[in-house]
């Protein structure tokens, strides 16, 4: 089986051979870049499987980058993880609203960060063995092959982590899932204090899915708990 590759964006040399190593050491190919202009240069003639982006670049920054690999057709669904010495809220909000799939602050434990690839390449893995059925609800319907989402016969551009929470969710329908456990099975770590992170994609979801998102047919809040998908045409 060929290695999954890697690519690096990271100007901080100590940072990028550290994460090098590590990589390499876990079965991984890795490329590393120092600024955002040189990955894109080389991206289009040879893809990763995933893309590890620091914000504080020189030239184009890292939101930049990550904004136009997610309005590439053929990138789109690499999957991202933004990597900053920043730990602003509204930084790692923002990464996620341009489609980011993780958010890792330095000073930053190699060991954590490992395990957050792997996660990344799991999910990928097990989604590809999943049945090729689709299942619909209401408007919607997810194509498991495919990994595309349909409302009203017209398809939904996600991000890794929305399509796999919304997954989630509409495999579960009518059960209401907690963040911590939405957390756990999307993310696939401890992620304990950052339960904002589900609402923040649930917000992007209800905009991509939802008619109205002031009353939402599809995804219901379940106050202090979480969510839950239901199909309120299904019950009129």
């Amino acid at each position: 089986m060929a290695k999954k590759l890697i690519y690096i964006v990271e100007d901080e040399m100590h940072i990028q051979e550290l994460i090098r190593f590590n990589l390499e050491e876990n079965g991984y190919e890795v490329d590393c870049f120092e600024s955002g202009e040189a990955m894109l240069d080389v991206v289009g003639r040879k893809r990763p499987d995933l893309f590890v982006l620091d914000i504080m670049l020189p030239g184009i920054d890292g939101f930049e980058i990550c904004r136009r690999i997610k309005e590439n057709y053929e990138l789109k669904k690499i999957p991202i993880i933004m990597l900053t010495a920043k730990n602003d809220e509204l930084d790692r909000v923002l990464g996620l609203e341009l489609g980011a799939d993780d958010y890792i602050s330095k000073p930053f434990s190699v060991r954590e960060f490992i395990a957050r690839v792997k996660v990344v390449f799991r999910r990928q893995a097990d989604t590809a063995e999943n049945t090729s059925k689709t299942i619909n609800v209401g408007k919607i319907s997810i194509d498991f092959e495919r990994r595309e989402v349909y409302k009203d016969g017209q398809i939904i551009e996600m991000t890794f982590k929305e399509y796999e929470l919304l997954k989630l969710l509409i495999i579960n329908k009518g059960k209401v899932l907690s963040r911590e456990m939405l957390l756990e099975k999307v993310w696939g770590y401890d992620f304990f204090g950052e339960t904002r992170t589900v609402d923040v994609h649930i917000r992007y979801l209800r905009q991509k899915i939802e008619d109205d998102n002031n009353n939402p047919a599809y995804i219901e809040t379940v106050r202090g708990i979480g969510y839950r998908f239901s199909d309120k045409e299904d019950q009129e």
